[in-house]
């Protein structure tokens, strides 16, 4: 069932310390939590918003 949803990973490649609250808040929403930690998550609008939004601090590593 898992195999029809898109996934992609993402990496934290900046550190989030002195950045904006909202940032913050979207790299922990994506569910990293620290620096170089490799992630996978469903690839939908919310989740392409979140990742656009912290460009400068995050990698997408790969796409599924």
């Amino acid at each position: 069932m898992m195999s029809d949803k898109k996934m992609m990973k993402v990496k934290l490649v900046r550190s989030m310390h002195g950045r904006l609250t909202a940032h913050k808040a979207s790299v922990r929403g994506l569910g990293l939590r620290r620096m170089h930690q490799v992630v996978e998550v469903e690839d939908t609008p919310c989740t392409r918003g979140m990742v656009n939004a912290v460009s400068y601090m995050v990698k997408v590593v790969e796409e599924a």
